[in-house]
C-alpha cells in the first residue's frame, strides 16, 4: 500500500509540474515530504556549475530525466490502475448510488488509501459509527404525482461527538446529485469533501472530508436527491383507488424499521433522535399530511402549493411520516385541545365510515394520559386510512396510517368480531404513541418493548371501552398467550431479546415471540407485582426516558423501585431475565409427594414439542435452563376450593406445603393462566379435573377451564400425556355456557383436523366432534330477525358463543348446519337481498360455495367486486377460496397474483386460505413454489408478510413426501427467509412426527370411545 501512495502522489506531481509549474510548491505542502518530495528535490533545486559545464550537464540531466520520467510515467500507470481496483472492492459502489461525478470519485481515492491503511473503514460495520449525533432536519421535498418522482434537499444539522474525517449515513434508491458540508464554528464556511460514496451492503452514504470534525462542535450537511415514488410498499410509495369511476391516486410513507432511508438520507436508527421541519411542494389539486400541523402554507404561480409543518419533538427517523392525497376527513377534539382527524376516500368519509374510529380514538387518548399519567405530546392526531399497506397500521408520531380494513366500520354490514379487531388495532395503535413513539427502544434487539406493550394494552384499551367484553381475562388467553406458545414451544424459536448482528436480522426480530410473548410477560409481570405497583413503574419509565430511548434495564429497574417503594424487594431484573434472554419457557408439573402429608413436588423443565431435539442438541436444552416462575395454585375438590397461594418456584425440583389435600382432591396451577408456561400434573390428578369438569365445570374458573383444554392438548401433542386425555376432556363441552372454553377447543381442534383432513378415518374424529357440539349447536340455533326485519342482539359471549358453535357444526359436517347456510344463501342469490346476518356471513358464504355450484362462486365474485365495504370484501373474497372446485381455485390464484383485482396486502391471505381448504392444499403449495421469486421480491422486505405466507401455506402438510419437497425446495430457493423456513421444516417434520407415532394409536381410541 505504500507503493500505491507513492506512486499516486507521485503522479499527482507530475500532472502538476507538467502542466502548472508554479504549483509545485503547493503540492508539496498538501501533502507533505514523501519519496515525491526527495525527487523534486534533486531535479529542480540543483546548485549553481560554472558556465562551461552547462551544455554537458542539460543534456546528460535532459537525457536522464527523460528515461526516469518514462520508466516512472509506466509504473504510476500501472499502479494507479491497481490501485483503482483496489479501491473499488474495499468500498463498495464507487458512485454515491449513482451520484458522485467522475472528478471528484478521481481526486479523492486517495482518502480510501488512508482509510484502509489505517483500519478505519466505518462504513462496513451494521452500526453507523457514534462519531456524530443528529439534532435537527430540514427536509423540504417535491413530489410530482403525474409521474411518480419526487426531488428533496435535506439539511442535517448534527454534532461531533468524537474526531472523525467521516459522515457516515443510511441512503437507499437515492440519487443524490449534490453534497455540502458546513461547519458552524468560528470560521464558518464549506469544508472540502475528499470523496463521498455508496456503500450498498450496508445501505449507507459516505463523505469523506479533508479534515477532521471536532468533538462538541455542530456542523451542517446539505445533501439534494431524486428518487421514484414506488408501486411497492416500504419507504415512499404510492397506492390508488377508485372514486365515481376514475382512479385516484395518492403516495404516503412507511419507514420502519429501516426504509426512511428509502426518501432521504438520514441517520436511519432509533437512538439518532432528533427534531424534523418537514415541508412539502405538490400540485395544488392534492394536499399533503405530516407528523405536525402546517405552519404556513404557500402558492406558486403554477399551480403548485408548499405545506411548512411545524417543527417536531425529538424523535425516531422511523416514525417520521407523511402522505400526499386528495382525501377528506371528519374531526374531532380532546378536552386538552388535541385536534383529532380521520382522512380516508371522500366515499368512505360520506358514508361514516371512518366516525367509529375517530369517536374511540378521543376516548383513548383520555384514558391512557389517565392510566400513564402522562400528557400526550403533539397538538395533533391525524388517522389515515389507505387503500394498500404492508401491515395493518404504523404508528407514527401524530399521523397513524392504517390500511382501509383495520380503520373503516361499515355501520350496515360489519360483524362483531370485524369491530373487536379494527377496535384492538386502533388501540395498540394509539399505546404507541407512548410506548414507540415517545420511549424508543435502543436498538431493535429491544422491539418487544414498545411491541409487547402495545398487544398487551390492545386488551386493557379495549376493556376500557367495552368493559362487558373483559378482554384481558378472556381473548387475550386465547389469542395471544395459546397462539403463542405454540411457536414458542419450536426448537427453532428465540430469546424475545436477541442479538441483531446483520441488517436482515432486523425484520426477523418483528415477529410473533416479539409482540406476543412480550404482552404475556408484562401482563404476568403486572399480576405479581399489583397493578397500582404497576401503573408507577410505567409513570416513572415514561417521565424519565421521554423523548429519548430505553432498553430493558431501564424498565426493570423502574419496576423494582416502584416495588421498593411499597416493601417488596423483588429484583425484577434477575427474575425478568430469564424470560427475556432465554428461548422458550417451562412446563410446570405438579403432582402428589406421597410420602409427606399435604405436600407437592413442584418440577421445571423447558417444553420444546420436538423432544429429539434435546438429544440432538444438548447444549441448547441443558440443565441451564430455569426460570423463576411466579406460580399461583388451589387445591379443591367437587364442594370446595381452596384460596389461590402463590409459590416461586426457583429450582429444577422442589416440595412445598399445600392446603388439606385427601384422595378427592385436586391441584390446579397458574390460575387465571397469568403466568406464562404450562402446568402438567399427573395422570390420576387429570381425571379428577376432568369428573369435576364434567359433574359442575363452574367451580373452576373459566380462564382455567379454556387453559386445560390448551394445555392438554399441547402436552398430548409433546408426548406428555397419552392421546385419549384431551379427547376425554372435550367431551364435557355440552355442559359449557361459556364462549371462551368452546374457543379453547376449537382451536385445537381445528390444530388436529389439518392433521386427519386428507386420512381414511377422518369421519371417525369429525363425528366424534360433531358428537360433542351438536347438543349445543340445537339449543343454541342460529341469530334471529325481529318482525321488523332488525337483528335481535344478544350479549357478547352469548353473540361469540354461537358464532363459534355454528363455525364448528358446518366445518365438522353438521347436516342442518350445511342446509341452513345453503338456505341462507339461495334467498340471497334469488331476492337479491342480502338478508345474512353480518355475524355468520363468512361462515354462510364459505359454506355455500363449497356446497353450491359454480354459478354461486361467479355470483360471490361479482359481488367482492362491486362491493365498497371493506369488511364485505374481506370475507367475500376469503369465500372464494372454500370451493372444491380445483379450476375455480386455481383461477382466482392466478388472478390475485397478476392482476389489480386483489389489493396486494390481500394476496397472500388468499394463497393462505386455499392452503387450508383440503382440496386446495396441493395446488396452494405447488403455486407457492412456482411464483416463490415473485412473491419474494414483492413481499421480501415486508415485516411479517413473508413469513405468514410461509408459515401459512406449509404448516398443513403432513406427509414424508411433503417434507421432502419442503427441504428441497429450501435448498434452491429459501435462503431470503431462512428463519421462516426453519419453522416450517420443524412443524412440518412434527406434523409427520405426531402422525407416525400417534395417528393409529389416536384413532384406536376413537372406535373404543363411548358412542364413538
Amino acid at each position: 500500500m505504500e507503493k500505491e501512495c507513492f506512486a499516486f502522489n507521485l503522479k499527482l506531481v507530475l500532472m502538476q509540474r507538467t502542466f502548472v509549474p508554479m504549483g509545485f510548491e503547493d503540492m508539496n505542502m498538501r501533502n507533505g515530504r514523501a519519496l515525491s518530495d526527495q525527487w523534486a528535490d534533486s531535479v529542480v533545486v540543483r546548485p549553481r556549475t560554472t558556465e562551461q559545464h552547462v551544455k554537458v550537464h542539460k543534456r546528460l540531466v535532459l537525457g536522464f530525466a527523460i528515461s526516469i520520467l518514462t520508466l516512472i510515467i509506466v509504473t504510476v500507470i500501472a499502479l494507479s490502475v491497481s490501485f483503482e481496483r483496489c479501491a473499488a472492492e474495499s468500498s463498495g459502489t464507487l458512485a454515491g448510488n449513482g451520484s458522485s461525478n467522475k472528478s471528484s470519485q478521481s481526486r479523492d481515492r486517495s482518502i480510501s488509501h488512508r482509510v484502509s491503511e489505517d483500519g478505519q473503514q466505518p462504513w462496513r460495520h451494521l452500526r453507523l459509527p457514534a462519531t456524530l449525533r443528529p439534532r435537527h432536519y430540514d427536509l423540504r421535498l417535491s413530489v410530482y404525482m403525474d409521474n411518480f418522482t419526487f426531488s428533496g434537499e435535506v439539511n442535517i444539522e448534527f454534532e461531533c461527538v468524537n474526531s472523525t474525517k467521516f459522515i457516515v449515513l443510511h441512503t437507499d434508491r437515492l440519487e443524490v446529485t449534490k453534497v455540502l458540508v458546513y461547519s458552524d464554528s468560528k470560521k464558518t464556511g464549506v469544508m472540502r469533501i475528499h470523496r463521498r460514496f455508496y456503500h450498498q451492503p450496508n445501505q449507507v452514504y459516505v463523505i469523506a472530508l479533508h479534515r477532521e470534525m471536532k468533538p462538541l462542535r455542530t456542523y451542517k450537511i446539505n445533501i439534494t436527491f431524486e428518487a421514484q415514488i414506488e408501486n411497492e410498499l416500504l419507504g415512499f410509495f404510492r397506492s390508488s383507488y377508485m372514486l365515481y369511476g376514475e382512479r385516484r391516486y395518492l403516495a404516503v410513507t412507511q419507514f420502519s424499521p429501516t426504509h426512511a432511508r428509502k426518501a432521504f438520507p438520514c441517520f436511519d436508527e432509533p437512538i439518532y433522535k432528533a427534531t424534523f421541519r418537514v415541508s412539502l411542494r405538490h400540485e395544488s389539486s392534492y394536499q399533503s399530511l405530516s407528523n405536525m400541523p402546517v405552519e404556513t402554507s404557500t402558492s406558486d404561480e403554477d399551480g403548485w402549493v408548499t405545506n411548512h409543518f411545524s417543527r417536531t419533538p425529538r424523535m425516531s427517523t422511523y416514525y417520521l411520516a407523511w402522505a400526499v392525497c386528495n382525501f377528506t376527513y371528519r374531526e374531532s377534539k380532546t378536552d386538552n385541545g388535541v385536534v383529532i382527524r380521520l382522512y380516508a376516500r371522500p366515499d368512505a368519509i360520506q358514508s361514516g365510515s371512518g366516525d367509529y374510529a375517530l369517536h374511540i380514538t378521543k376516548r383513548l387518548l383520555q384514558f391512557y394520559q389517565d392510566y400513564f399519567k402522562v400528557k400526550y405530546s403533539l397538538p395533533k392526531l391525524d388517522l389515515l386510512a389507505v387503500p394498500k399497506h404492508p401491515y395493518a397500521a404504523m404508528e407514527n408520531w401524530g399521523l397513524s396510517v392504517f390500511v382501509e380494513q383495520k380503520i373503516l366500520l361499515d355501520p350496515d354490514v360489519f360483524s362483531f368480531s370485524y369491530q373487536m379487531e379494527l377496535t384492538m388495532v386502533v388501540v395498540h395503535e394509539i399505546c404507541h404513541q407512548w410506548f414507540g413513539d415517545l420511549v424508543t427502544p435502543v436498538w431493535w434487539e429491544d422491539v418487544w418493548l414498545k411491541e409487547g406493550f402495545a398487544n398487551f394494552f390492545e386488551y386493557i384499551g379495549t376493556d376500557f371501552l367495552f368493559p362487558k367484553w373483559n378482554m384481558e381475562n378472556q381473548r387475550f388467553l386465547t389469542d395471544v398467550l395459546h397462539e403463542v406458545m405454540l411457536l414458542d414451544g419450536l426448537a427453532s424459536s428465540h430469546p424475545i431479546s436477541q442479538e441483531v448482528y446483520e441488517a436482515t436480522d432486523i425484520d426477523r426480530v418483528f415477529d410473533w415471540i416479539a409482540y406476543k410473548k412480550g404482552a404475556a410477560l408484562i401482563r404476568m409481570l403486572a399480576n405479581f407485582m399489583g397493578q397500582p405497583v404497576f401503573q408507577r413503574g410505567l409513570n416513572d419509565y415514561l417521565m424519565t426516558h421521554m423523548y429519548g430511548n430505553a432498553a430493558r434495564d431501564d424498565l426493570w429497574n423502574k419496576f423494582s423501585e416502584a416495588m421498593q417503594r411499597v416493601g417488596k424487594v423483588i429484583n425484577i431484573t434477575e427474575v425478568m431475565d430469564r424470560w427475556t434472554l432465554q428461548t422458550g419457557y417451562p412446563v410446570v408439573t405438579i403432582s402428589k409427594n406421597d410420602s409427606l402429608v399435604n405436600t407437592v413436588t413442584i418440577s421445571q423443565e423447558h417444553f420444546v414439542y420436538d423432544t429429539d431435539a434435546k438429544i440432538r442438541n444438548p447444549q441448547l436444552f441443558n440443565k441451564s435452563f430455569q426460570w423463576q416462575i411466579p406460580l399461583t395454585l388451589k387445591v379443591g375438590n367437587s364442594s370446595h376450593v381452596s384460596r389461590e397461594t402463590t409459590i416461586w418456584v426457583c429450582n429444577r425440583t422442589e416440595m412445598h406445603r399445600v392446603g388439606h389435600m385427601d384422595g378427592e382432591t385436586w391441584l390446579l396451577g397458574n390460575i387465571n393462566q397469568t403466568g406464562y408456561f404450562r402446568v402438567n400434573y399427573d395422570l390420576y390428578n387429570w381425571r379428577l379435573l376432568i369428573q369435576q369438569l364434567m359433574t359442575n365445570p363452574t367451580i373452576i374458573y373459566v380462564g382455567n377451564r379454556a387453559g386445560l383444554i390448551d394445555d392438554v392438548f399441547n402436552l398430548a401433542r409433546a408426548g406428555y400425556l397419552p392421546q385419549n386425555i384431551p379427547l376425554q376432556i372435550i367431551s364435557y363441552l355440552s355442559q359449557e355456557s361459556e364462549f371462551l372454553p368452546w374457543h379453547a377447543a376449537s382451536r385445537s381442534l381445528y390444530q388436529l383436523d389439518k392433521l386427519l383432513d386428507r386420512t381414511e378415518d377422518h369421519s371417525l374424529f369429525s363425528d366424534y366432534v360433531l358428537k360433542q357440539v351438536s347438543p349445543k349447536y340445537h339449543k343454541m340455533g342460529w341469530p334471529t330477525t325481529s318482525s321488523d326485519g332488525s337483528f335481535m342482539q344478544a350479549a357478547y359471549h352469548s353473540q361469540e358463543l354461537q358464532r363459534e358453535v355454528i363455525m364448528l357444526a358446518c366445518s365438522f359436517g353438521n347436516k342442518h348446519c350445511h342446509r341452513q347456510a345453503v338456505s341462507l344463501m339461495s334467498d340471497w342469490i334469488s331476492s337479491n337481498k342480502n338478508r345474512i346476518l353480518p355475524n355468520v356471513r363468512d361462515i354462510v358464504y364459505c359454506t355455500g360455495v363449497s356446497l353450491m355450484d359454480e354459478d354461486v362462486w361467479e355470483f360471490i365474485w361479482m359481488k367482492f367486486h362491486s362491493s365498497t365495504a371493506v369488511s364485505e370484501k374481506k370475507i367475500l373474497l376469503e369465500a372464494l377460496t372454500c370451493s372444491d372446485n380445483i379450476y375455480l381455485l386455481n383461477r382466482l390464484l392466478n388472478l390475485s397474483l397478476s392482476s389489480d383485482m386483489v389489493p396486494d396486502q390481500d394476496v397472500i391471505d388468499v394463497i393462505i386460505h386455499v392452503a387450508r381448504n383440503p382440496l386446495g392444499r396441493h395446488l396452494a403449495w405447488r403455486y407457492f413454489r412456482e411464483k416463490w421469486d415473485i412473491l419474494n421480491s414483492r413481499y421480501g422486505e415486508a415485516l411479517f408478510l413473508n413469513s405468514k405466507l410461509i408459515s401459512g401455506v406449509t404448516e398443513f402438510l403432513n406427509t414424508e413426501t411433503e417434507l421432502n419437497e419442503l427441504k428441497d425446495f429450501i435448498l434452491t430457493c429459501g435462503g431470503a427467509a431462512a428463519p421462516a423456513f426453519a419453522r416450517a421444516v420443524e412443524i412440518v417434520q412434527a406434523n409427520v412426527k405426531w402422525r407416525t407415532l400417534f395417528e393409529q394409536q389416536f384413532y384406536q381410541w376413537l372406535r373404543k370411545a363411548p358412542g364413538g
